[in-house]
């Protein structure tokens, strides 16, 4: 080393432990060590936060099956914590509440975004989430995609995921649109939806086709001041099915190595999406074979105008022969309940044949992912 680069070492050597020494130094804190959320070894969840200057703190989430919020005790170094009780393994959403504001949980990066919230997701790890979990198997890819849409006039995104060896293959391949619900986005189904790990779970065991799966946004760009009334309701339906049809099938069609008939073509959706599906697929039933309805029917008025609004399918004789599985599931504890038995005593006074399964709990994803995963091995056979 030559004298002025040795000088000019030494020099920057100086300064920096020159700054360091007049750094003021951070008082360590209950914070530095916390974790949160900690999973015990009864599968009780203990979730923490640091906030010493907070005098109320709760949290909720979809472990508490549609309980109040829990309250955290503050300890006397500032640490709020509360412990659930036992919880079955499966994924679970929270949300932590300090003096009244909505607050993510700071030790825990993993989330799920909404179209206007986030909320943190937990796992309570067990036999129970084989199907949902990250195995040592070939995995498909999920993609964000960005398409115009004409519809809405803007760009807009979904997420699209396509089968283990896709993209070194010629392989043309049945798609599966799959929605989410109200104030969800297209990530949806991708994050605390664990659709991708599902389906490569599922085409590991040999239960399942490759197919591609879409997952478009299905909340449309309405003003905030419009609230969830029968007149939003109808709004939004004209708007998906618009954005849908004419935009985000033609991009996929055009983009993806599909299979573009209705033999290979299914559609499923949860609550909202869930009533997109039924609007489209009574609406156009000359697209898809397959039909699922997750937690879901016609809501309000809806249901007063259907009979006449889907006439033309509901009256057509040929509608069951053309339809290889419509599939409808339902918690027993759901609070769209009262939907969902005046949509299925529609079908029934029109002879609709459809696959029924109400199972336990209510209106959460833990039943979703539950019915993906029962939903899809029954699609393109």
């Amino acid at each position: 080393m030559n004298t002025s680069r040795f000088l000019a070492t030494l020099f920057a050597t100086v300064v920096a432990v020159g700054a360091l020494a007049q750094a003021p130094q951070r008082t360590p804190t209950p914070n530095d060590t916390l974790k949160s959320p900690k999973v015990l070894d009864d599968k009780r969840v203990m979730i923490q936060i640091y906030a010493p200057k907070a005098s109320e703190v709760t949290v909720g989430g979809d472990f508490l099956s549609g309980g109040k919020p829990i309250s955290l005790t503050k300890n006397d170094v500032g640490v709020w914590s509360a412990t659930t009780s036992p919880l079955r393994p499966d994924y679970y959403s929270y949300t932590l509440m300090v003096d009244g504001v909505r607050t993510m949980d700071p030790k825990n990066p993993v989330i799920k975004q909404g179209i206007s919230s986030l909320e943190n997701i937990m796992l309570v790890p067990g036999a129970e989430t084989a199907f949902e979990d990250i195995k040592a198997v070939p995995h498909g890819e999920v993609r964000e995609v960005w398409y115009s849409s004409k519809a809405l006039n803007m760009m807009r995104r979904m997420h699209v995921y396509t089968p283990p060896g896709y993209e070194k293959g010629t392989t043309k391949y049945p798609v599966f649109y799959l929605l989410h619900g109200a104030g969800d986005d297209d990530s949806g189904w991708n994050t605390i939806g664990r659709a991708g790990f599902i389906i490569d779970n599922l085409l590991a065991a040999g239960q399942a086709k490759p197919m591609i799966v879409v997952m478009p946004n299905g909340s449309m760009p309405l003003p905030p001041s419009s609230g969830m009334n029968a007149q939003a309701m109808n709004t939004i339906r004209s708007m998906f099915a618009n954005d849908f049809l004419n935009d985000v099938m033609p991009h996929v069609e055009k983009t993806y190595r599909t299979l573009p008939n209705r033999e290979n073509r299914a559609l499923a959706g949860l609550s909202m999406g869930g009533f997109q599906t039924l609007d489209v697929s009574l609406t156009r039933p000359e697209l898809f074979n397959y039909v699922g309805v997750f937690s879901s029917g016609f809501f309000g008025a809806s249901i007063d105008e259907a009979e006449t609004k889907y006439a033309k399918a509901l009256n057509d004789p040929s509608f069951n022969k053309n339809k290889k599985l419509f599939w409808i599931g339902i918690g027993k504890d759901d609070f769209v309940m009262d939907a969902n038995k005046k949509t299925l005593a529609l079908l029934d006074k029109h002879q609709i044949k459809y696959q029924y399964k109400e199972t336990s709990g209510g209106h959460t994803w833990i039943n979703w992912r539950q019915y993906l995963n029962e939903y899809v091995p029954l699609l393109f056979k």
